[in-house]
């Protein structure tokens, strides 16, 4: 079972839900956790410690970390034009692609951020071929092949189109034919699922909303997923779970469901 963490943005972060998502990370025990970006709101040294100490009291076994834009410095120009990944690394370790075998699912993220644009994601030619050889390379016995970043490859809102990774569109066709099942996202603060249109294999857009911050849209609050994966009658099975935080009861309770049809 994966824990998406998205947007967490130390230092707007309120104490209560880190608190409340400590006691969900406890009770459901996640065995991967993924931060899908914008750990903190300005990049500064303080943001990524306390970043850092509250992803490691999660007490998750793998955890799996991709920057996002808030991630990198905005206001300090020179950091941010010749070591804009410094304050990332020294909390997080270098921020690069990744890959992850854990529990029958392949995880694979990749780097959106890029030092020369404040707000949009991009991806490479190189990062989108790369990604679909992983893809195809997946040991046999896996259940669910994922890949992740932080800014999303498709959105449901016309007036988020904007937001889109630049090359989503190869991406969204090397990755179909290649096998991917999900794309995890994060940037704009709006959970959904999303069946992506145009294509013979069957694949999913899952967004996730922000997880402690106070940075919430007015119609979503704070939200993380939980993503499990199976085989039931020997077909392979996903399940998103929406998670949200309902301050009256001060807990994080199941708020959607979706189960997924996948491709065999």
């Amino acid at each position: 079972m994966l824990l998406q963490v998205s947007d967490p943005h130390f230092g707007t972060e309120k104490p209560e839900v880190c608190a409340a998502l400590r006691r969900l990370a406890q009770a459901e025990q996640p065995r991967l956790l993924l931060l899908s970006g914008d750990l903190t709101q300005r990049a500064r040294p303080a943001q990524f410690a306390a970043a850092r100490a509250f992803a490691d009291s999660l007490g998750i076994a793998h955890r799996m970390v991709l920057p996002g834009n808030h991630d990198l410095p905005l206001f300090h120009l020179p950091l941010r034009l010749f070591a804009p990944y410094a304050r990332y690394r020294r909390a997080f370790g270098p921020a690069h692609d990744a890959l992850s075998d854990v529990d029958g699912m392949r995880l694979i993220g990749l780097d959106s951020t890029r030092r020369w644009r404040h707000s949009d994601g991009e991806l490479s030619a190189v990062q989108i071929a790369a990604t679909a050889e992983l893809l195809r390379a997946t040991p046999a016995d896996t259940v669910l092949k994922v890949v992740a970043l932080h800014h999303p490859l498709a959105v449901n809102r016309d007036t988020e189109r904007h937001n889109r990774v630049r090359g989503h569109r190869e991406a969204i066709a090397r990755w179909r034919e290649a096998g991917a099942d999900l794309v995890l996202g994060g940037h704009i603060h709006l959970p959904s699922v999303r069946r992506l249109p145009d294509g013979e294999r069957t694949l999913w857009a899952v967004q996730a909303g922000t997880a402690v911050s106070h940075r919430t849209r007015r119609d979503a609050g704070n939200s993380v997923n939980l993503i499990r994966a199976g085989r039931t009658h020997g077909r392979r099975v996903a399940t998103v779970e929406r998670w949200d935080y309902r301050a009256a009861d001060d807990r994080f309770e199941l708020a959607a469901l979706s189960a997924l049809p996948l491709n065999d």
